[in-house]
C-alpha cells in the first residue's frame, strides 16, 4: 500500500517577539554584515554586484597561499625570489628587490600588515601554474568558483587597478570567513598593529586597519582604496561568544571608512542579540507516525535553539514546525525528523532541527491492520483523516 506523504506545516507563535532593528543607513556605495554566529545576514546593500575590489582582493592570494601551506607545498621558513615583474610594482609595497630571496612568513605579514602588492607577486608567482601572476590570477579564479564565489573575477593578485579585476562584496566576506574559520593559526596575524620588514619601510609600516586599536573586538582582515574603486575595509569584530564579519566599499575618504565602519560594529552588536527560544529536549511539537506502535511522536531540541534577534522584543515571533510525513516508523530517539522554521521580522528565516523525543517501533501485526483499514475507511468514504 502507497502512503501520500505531504508536507505538514504546524504554526506556532513563540514567546520571544521581536522589534525591528534601526535599519543601518550605510553611505558606502556596496555594503555587507553577517553574524557569523547565527549565519544571519545584518544587512546587504548592492552585495552581488561585481566591484573593483583594491586590496581588498588580497585576502583571496592569502587563502590560497594559506592553503599551499596547509598541503605542504609551501614553508613557512621557505625563502622565495623576487622578479623583476614583482619589484616593478608601486602603491604600498615592502620596498622588495631582485637582490632579496623572502621568507614566506615575512611575505605574508608583509600582504596583511603593509598591503604589499610586490609581497603578493612573489606569492602570486610561486603558486602560479605557469610560474607567471596571470597564471596565478586565472588559478584564483577557478578556486574563488569552488569556494562559491560567483560574482568574482581576478586580474592579478593584489588588486592593482586592471579591466575585469572584479570582487562583490558577498564575495569578500565569504572568503574572509572562510579565512577565519579554515585557518585559525594564520588568523592572528590580521590583528597585528605594525610590521617593519628588514627596517627598510618605515613610511609603510602600520596596519591601516582603522579598528584595531578602538577596543572593539576588531581583528581583522584588509583595507583597500583605489581612485575607482574608493576607500573600502573588509573586516570582523568578536564580542563575547559571537562574531560579526562586514565588507563596505566604495566610501569617500579614509575618515568616513573608518567611521562607517566602527558605526557598523557598535551597530551590529548593540542592536541584534543571540536569543534561546528553547531549551535542548523541550517539547515543540508532534508529529504523525505510520504503522508504529504509537500514533505520534514528540518534536524536540536536538541542542538549545538560538536564533539573532533584535534587541528589544515586545511581540510574538512566526515560527512554523516543518516536516514531511506521516513519518515510517520505526524512528529512533534523537532522529531527526522535522524543522523549526523561524521568521523574525526584517531578517532571514532561520531553519533549526527538531528531533524524535522517544523510539517508535514497528507495531505489531494488529497494530498495522488496524491502521491499513482506518486508511482504506478514510479514504473511500471521504471521511477527514486524523491521527492514527
Amino acid at each position: 500500500m502507497i502512503i501520500p506523504l505531504r508536507l505538514i506545516a504546524i504554526v506556532l507563535a513563540l514567546s520571544f517577539g521581536t522589534v525591528s532593528a534601526q535599519a543601518f543607513e550605510t553611505r558606502a556605495k556596496a555594503a555587507f554584515v553577517v553574524d557569523l554566529s547565527s549565519g544571519t545576514v545584518l544587512l546587504s546593500k548592492n552585495a552581488d554586484d561585481p566591484l573593483p575590489p583594491a586590496s581588498m582582493s588580497k585576502l583571496m592570494t592569502l587563502y590560497v597561499a594559506f592553503e599551499a601551506l596547509r598541503d605542504g607545498r609551501l614553508d613557512l621558513n621557505e625563502e622565495l625570489p623576487v622578479s623583476q615583474h614583482a619589484m616593478s610594482y608601486g602603491g604600498s609595497t615592502m620596498f622588495l628587490d631582485t637582490t632579496d630571496k623572502v621568507r614566506v612568513e615575512d611575505l605574508l605579514r608583509g600582504i596583511i600588515v603593509l598591503s604589499g602588492n610586490d609581497a603578493c607577486a612573489v606569492i602570486a608567482e610561486a603558486l602560479s601554474p605557469d610560474g607567471t601572476e596571470a597564471g596565478f590570477a586565472r588559478f584564483m579564479t577557478k578556486r574563488g568558483k569552488l569556494l562559491g564565489m560567483t560574482n568574482s573575477t581576478f586580474a592579478n593578485s593584489n588588486g592593482w587597478p586592471a579591466a575585469g579585476h572584479r570582487m562583490s562584496v558577498r564575495d569578500l566576506a565569504l572568503v574572509a570567513t572562510r579565512l577565519i574559520t579554515d585557518f585559525p593559526e594564520y588568523y592572528p596575524m590580521f590583528s597585528e598593529e605594525e610590521f617593519a620588514f628588514d627596517g627598510r619601510a618605515e613610511q609603510n609600516n602600520r596596519n591601516r586597519n582603522p579598528l584595531l586599536a578602538l577596543g572593539i573586538g576588531a581583528d581583522g582582515l584588509k583595507t583597500g582604496h583605489t581612485q575607482e574603486a574608493g576607500y573600502g575595509l573588509v573586516g570582523s569584530a568578536k564580542q563575547g561568544d559571537r562574531r560579526v564579519v562586514f565588507v563596505i566599499s566604495g566610501l569617500d575618504s579614509e575618515q568616513a571608512r573608518a567611521e562607517e565602519a566602527a558605526a557598523i560594529v557598535n551597530w551590529s552588536f548593540r542592536q541584534f542579540a543571540e536569543k534561546t527560544i528553547a531549551q535542548k529536549g523541550e517539547p515543540i511539537a508532534h508529529a504523525e507516525v505510520w504503522m508504529g506502535r504509537q500514533s505520534s511522536v514528540g518534536l524536540v531540541a536536538a541542542e538549545d535553539l538560538k536564533i539573532l534577534m533584535p534587541v528589544l522584543a515586545d511581540n510574538e515571533v512566526a515560527a512554523e514546525v516543518v516536516y514531511v510525513g506521516p513519518i515510517d516508523a520505526p524512528i529512533t530517539k534523537g532522529q531527526q525528523l522535522a524543522e523549526l522554521v523561524v521568521t523574525p521580522e526584517n531578517l532571514p528565516e532561520v531553519r533549526l532541527p527538531l528531533v524524535a523525543d522517544r523510539d517508535v517501533p514497528v507495531g505489531g501485526f494488529v497494530n498495522r491492520v488496524m491502521i491499513a483499514a482506518t486508511f482504506l475507511y478514510q479514504q473511500f468514504s471521504g471521511a477527514p483523516a486524523g491521527v492514527m
